[in-house]
């Protein structure tokens, strides 16, 4: 790929997704490349893959975030492993709801802009400067959410000038927007919501946070076709960070099976 530029006022400074947005367009996430002639008539969106829910919530240390794992496509079952919640630098992540394929291709050009940026001016970009950023890149794929390949991510970060955790959601013409304490967005969204709404408390500590974000996304497993519960029996379970003045940290799978187990007993007992 051949990164000279043609005249002095084409420099796109520190931003990779400026360079490509001015020098290779068709390598955006979403943009849809020429179709041969007798391709199939379907529309785009039923021939893709669809993932959802994600969440975040804050706690006393940081941030957490996480997602299911299943994708469908239409009412099938496509995939049971796939990843929705991405480290994208050493103090900030994000989750990805929407058309699969565009919600991965933004998530990794994301982190690669993140690196580009801190390469070339030898400092990570703010909290804020990454939100932002973020917004553009989900204002440009607006074209193709109107065909039904929306892409909707929750941005989370651990800001080190504020010394706390921050949540921004994102609407399909890249409006950013920052939420105080929690928010969950897909199709089992609205009953994740109502779970953390009623289970949250300001200044929890990371193991109830951890265990909330589970719950949550039980529920909505159990109320929407599109997410995708705890499957004890292939050891799949959704997937939590942890975001923190230390970094972004997986939580460990055995405690999320764990959490899993004991919520099942309760229930089980009716309790």
């Amino acid at each position: 790929m051949d990164f000279r530029f043609k005249g002095p006022f084409q420099d796109p400074g520190p931003s990779f997704y400026d360079w490509l947005s001015s020098h290779r367009p068709e390598a955006l996430p979403g943009v849809r490349k020429d179709t041969e002639e007798g391709g199939s008539d379907r529309p785009l969106s039923a021939m893709v893959l669809h993932g959802t829910t994600v969440l975040a919530l804050k706690y006393r240390d940081g941030v957490i975030i996480a997602g299911d794992r299943m994708a469908t496509e239409g009412y099938q079952v496509s995939a049971r492993r796939i990843e929705k919640v991405y480290k994208v630098d050493e103090h900030s992540a994000i989750a990805i709801a929407g058309a699969a394929g565009p919600c991965i291709e933004l998530a990794r050009l994301f982190q690669t802009e993140l690196e580009h940026y801190e390469k070339l001016e030898g400092a990570e970009l703010s909290t804020d400067g990454k939100a932002n950023k973020l917004a553009q890149m989900v204002k440009g794929n607006l074209p193709m959410a109107f065909q039904g390949l929306v892409v909707i991510p929750i941005f989370v970060g651990y800001d080190l000038k504020r010394n706390e955790g921050r949540i921004f959601k994102y609407d399909i013409t890249g409006g950013r927007y920052e939420e105080t304490d929690y928010f969950s967005t897909g199709s089992g969204g609205k009953d994740a919501r109502t779970t953390m709404k009623k289970l949250y408390q300001s200044e929890m500590a990371e193991n109830d946070a951890v265990r909330t974000a589970l719950v949550a996304l039980y529920d909505a497993a159990e109320e929407d076709i599109g997410t995708g519960g705890p499957d004890l029996v292939r050891g799949i379970y959704p997937t939590v960070k942890t975001v923190t003045v230390k970094g972004v940290i997986d939580t460990d799978e055995r405690q999320i099976r764990q959490i899993y187990e004991q919520l099942i007993e309760t229930r089980k007992r009716g309790a």
